[in-house]
Formats: structure tokens, sequence, C-alpha cells
């Protein structure tokens, strides 16, 4: 077997470090910011603490706020607009996933004069975006780890991948102490995506040695401290291991891809809203007994870090991940996401569609889905 691996980057890891930011900034050869951040971050706090970081060390910044929870291609071609405007700058993606993911669309548009969001096939060869710093204020996505996102066409209602090499945050600033307080719900909703990244890196066709090492730990990590980050949302420890866990998940997905639960989560997204997250645990056991007989190896490596018993691995990892989802409320059948029995086929059709479905260790089809996605109705 041959394998190339591409260097993981820059991370900065640790409770405080985000006050060493500017130093990140200066060592990127630049003395300006251009912080993309989310709508509702400023009302915690960590907006406002950045900013005051960045001035007390001198550096010219500014902050754009113009971000929703499921970014769309015009809000992409607004944040680029604003920092073509803006100039010359480091890109600080400062938020959750959404936020990370608009920042390097925005970044990438930027350094493509004339460039739109709905061009998002054609960039993946195109110039190089400005460099990106990315300050995750969630524990989940793993976007810190990689140079693409997923933003929403809204006409066309469906996900649009949006990428490029140079997008991919030069340094991932990882301070837990960013997530204290997060909201229990939230909390929930990017652990779940971070477990879920590690399981469908575990069972990809894409996945490799390499992934596999850093999903086999993400899974421990997340399995072992989600719970309690759920339960107390102010235990430093366990929002540590949390945050570190969904980073090296990110790691294990940009290597390997993901499936047919990340498929059809993104359909369920983009038909009714529903957060990421909750929409993944809407089918995530289900589809991973629909894969079972092709995942036997993954899934066994998935009870082993989940540190359940054999012999029959596939069940004992079912039955821990419907553990996992049960402690952190999260699993809501589809009809209390607004998914009506009609909307059922084009659900299925779109997660098929999916770029990450094709990574699936069991590759379903149309009426194979359309009966899972009615089994969860």
């Amino acid at each position: 077997m041959r394998l190339s691996v591409e260097p993981a980057g820059r991370t900065e890891y640790g409770p405080g470090v985000v006050a060493e930011l500017p130093g990140f900034v200066e060592s990127l050869g630049h003395i300006r910011v251009f912080v993309v951040t989310d709508r509702g971050l400023r009302v915690t706090g960590i907006v406002e603490r950045v900013e005051k970081i960045l001035a007390t060390a001198g550096i010219e910044h500014t902050v754009h706020e113009d971000v929703g929870p499921n970014p769309s291609t015009a809000e992409l071609d607004r944040g680029a607009a604003a920092l073509r405007s803006f100039g010359d700058a480091v890109v600080v993606a400062l938020g959750g996933g959404s936020a990370l993911d608009a920042a390097k669309g925005i970044s990438l548009l930027a350094g493509n004069p004339g460039a739109a969001a709905a061009d998002a096939d054609r960039l993946w060869d195109a110039g190089d975006g400005l460099p990106l710093i990315a300050v995750p204020t969630t524990a989940g996505t793993g976007a810190e780890t990689n140079g693409f996102g997923v933003t929403e066409d809204v006409c066309a209602r469906r996900k649009v991948y949006i990428g490029h090499s140079s997008v991919r945050p030069r340094i991932a600033v990882l301070d837990p102490e960013l997530t204290l307080g997060l909201p229990a719900r939230v909390t929930a909703a990017t652990g779940l995506d971070a477990l879920v990244h590690g399981i469908e890196s575990l069972a990809s066709r894409g996945s490799t040695p390499f992934s596999a090492a850093y999903a086999t730990q993400a899974v421990t990590l997340v399995g072992r401290w989600l719970p309690m980050a759920y339960r107390d949302g102010a235990d430093l420890e366990a929002r540590s291991g949390l945050m570190l866990g969904a980073h090296l998940a990110g790691h294990a997905l940009t290597q390997s891809g993901l499936g047919l639960v990340h498929g059809i989560g993104h359909a369920l997204t983009a038909h009714t809203g529903t957060p990421h997250g909750v929409a993944l645990a809407a089918v995530l056991e289900e589809v991973m007994a629909f894969s079972a007989t092709a995942a036997a190896e993954a899934y066994e490596a998935t009870a082993r870090a989940l540190h359940v018993p054999g012999p029959d691995w596939a069940t004992a990892a079912i039955e821990a991940v419907r553990e996992i989802s049960g402690a952190i409320e999260i699993k809501r059948p589809l009809r209390e996401l607004g998914v009506t029995r009609d909307d059922i086929p084009a659900i299925a059709a779109d997660a098929v569609a999916d770029a990450v479905t094709k990574n699936a260790p069991r590759l379903p089809s149309e009426t194979e889905v359309a009966e899972l996605l009615r089994s969860v109705h």
C-alpha cells in the first residue's frame, strides 16, 4: 500500500491560548486582521475578548458578523466584498462550524476577484485565498482541520462544497475556555457531530491507517467527555477533552471522507433547517445497522474505542451510540423535525446524490434511504 498524507498544519491547544492570537497573526507575516464570526456570538463576550486582545497588541482589525447558522452563498459573497474592501489581511475565523466554513469561502472568494460563491464547483482550481487562522468556539465540526466548507444554495435547496487547499487554516487555536457555558443543546449537537465524524471515518471507503488512528482516539475522547460536558457546561476538563476529540475527528474525516449519515444529515438540514448535529442523530443508529455487514471491522474498532464488549461488535457499537444519544437527549423522530412523509422521497434523493454518501461502506439506493427515513419518521 502506498499512502500520501498532507501535513496537518499548526495546532495551538490549551486553556487561555487565545491570548496569544497576536503572535500567531504576526507569524504569518501580517499586521491586519479580518474577523469572520456569526451574528449571535457577540452576546457571549467572546468577540469583545478577541477584539481587546488584538487592540491591546496594536493590530488593526475589523469584525464581520454577517454569518447565519447555515451560511448561504449570498452571505459568502457579501463577506468577500467586505474583505476585498478592507484589504490584505489574515482572516480569523471565530465561532462554530458555520463561521469557520463561511470564513474559508470568504477568504477564497476575496483572493479571486470576480468570483462568486455560485462558482464553487470551479473554485477548487482557482487562485489562493487569504491566510486563515481558525478559533473554534464549539467542539464538534472539526472545520479548523481542513480547507473546505459547506454553504447553502437557497435557490436550489442544496448544500454546496466550497474550498481550496490555500484556505486550510494555517493555525488552529483550540482554547476550551471559549466553550465554557455553551448551552447544553449546542454541546449535544456539535459533540454528536464529532462522534459521527469518528465513526464514519472508520467505516469510510477512504479510511487509511492514518485516518483510523485519528478517528479511534476521537471516538474514545468524545464518547467519554461529551456526556460530562453536556451535564456540566462549566467542567473545563470535560470541555478540554471534548474539544481535542472533535479536533482529531476533523483530521480523520479530512483524510477519509464521511458517509451516509452525513449525506442524510445534509439533506435534512437543507429541507427543514434542522441543526446539523440533530439531523445526524435522527438516523445515526439506523444507518449503522444498515451498514453493519459492510463495516464489521470499523464497528469493532468503534466498540473497542467506546470500551464496550463483543463478541457482537456491531450491536455493541450501535447500543453504545444509542446510550450516548440518550444521555445527551438529542434524538428526535423526523416528524418532530418538520419532515412530512411527502418530503421523504426528495430527501432520500438528495442524500444519495450528496458527495459524502459515495464513501459509505454500503452504497444505498434512493428506495433504501427512503425506507430508512420512514422507519424513524
